[in-house]
């Protein structure tokens, strides 16, 4: 299959990465990082959690933040919630643009150690959410299938389980008269290969070939980049990344693991194969360097040290 002529980039490195980081970030920095991004191209930058701040505490400051931001055109600050209760808080917090978003664990075992639900219970709290954004008039744009290519608690997570998530969450879309969402496929405790992601979605695409697909990659085993490609060769055409690879699940169990896929490495890959991404490399590459500086240690992307491809003379 052909590479897709353009895709979409989500940027997760605020969010994903602040509520990873362990050490506290101050507000004002979390805000420096924010804004600088919004300059690159980015569209859409997911900037804080409305979690339990006992169990997240990174995002504590979700409200604070949110006050102080400064969205420019064009340019859409989201944030994440996992329940009615996180929603509610998003709902009136300002300078946020809501996307009704849902997720669910294809593992039953990371459900539970991750928010303590079963099955019936994931998809309960999901029924739940949809309610509210119909009451609230608020589109339902996504919806997660958390370990959708393997769990660090339960090993091998069946297609067919990734499969029957799906099916359960656009059975209940289309009860609540909402839209199909896109659907995210994320490797939340890395154990994405090639072979799995061709293996998943083309699964989901065989089933549902109308559906969107998004892919949501962490890099703790080093197979982000690949398992990218892989999803770009079948033509996926939006993808979650971080800023210089910010982020990780905080209740994976792999203490100092790579995060997420790296932003502006993402972006390099797609400039030098032709896939037009929006995004200004130079300025990605400097908010990677801003974002280290903010964390106050190493982060994993590569671009931000190597550069783009120039020659230096």
């Amino acid at each position: 299959m052909s590479l897709p002529n353009r895709i979409e980039i989500r940027e997760e490195g605020p969010r994903e990465g602040f509520q990873f980081e362990k050490g506290e970030i101050p507000t004002a920095r979390k805000l420096e990082l924010i804004h600088a991004l919004a300059e690159t191209g980015l569209k859409r930058i997911q900037t804080v959690s409305f979690v339990d701040p006992r169990r997240v505490p990174g995002m504590a400051d979700a409200e604070a933040v949110c006050a102080a931001l400064k969205p420019p055109p064009g340019v859409a600050f989201g944030a994440l919630w996992l329940n009615a209760k996180g929603f509610l808080r998003a709902l009136v917090a300002p300078n946020l643009t809501l996307d009704g978003s849902v997720s669910v664990s294809a593992s039953e075992v990371f459900g539970k150690r991750n928010q303590n639900r079963d099955r019936e219970q994931d998809l309960a709290a999901a029924a739940a959410l949809m309610a509210l954004y119909a009451e609230h008039r608020i589109p339902f744009a996504r919806a997660t299938i958390m370990a959708a290519f393997g769990c660090n608690f339960q090993g091998e997570v069946p297609v067919s389980a990734v499969l029957d998530r799906i099916a359960a969450i656009l059975s209940l879309a289309g009860g609540a008269g909402l839209e199909r969402p896109v659907i995210s496929l994320a490797d939340t405790m890395a154990w994405a290969t090639p072979l799995t992601i061709q293996r998943v979605v083309g699964a989901v695409r065989d089933k549902w070939p109308e559906l969107e697909i998004s892919l949501h990659l962490h890099d703790t085993r080093g197979m982000a980049m690949v398992n990218a490609w892989e999803g770009l060769r079948m033509g996926v055409a939006r993808f979650d990344a971080a800023i210089a690879g910010l982020g990780g699940c905080p209740f994976a169990k792999h203490e100092g693991a790579a995060g997420n896929l790296c932003t502006e490495d993402l972006a390099l890959l797609c400039a030098e194969c032709g896939v037009g991404t929006g995004l200004d490399l130079d300025r990605l590459i400097a908010a990677g360097r801003l974002a280290e500086a903010v964390v106050g240690h190493s982060l994993p992307g590569r671009v931000k040290q190597g550069g783009r491809l120039t020659a230096r003379g």
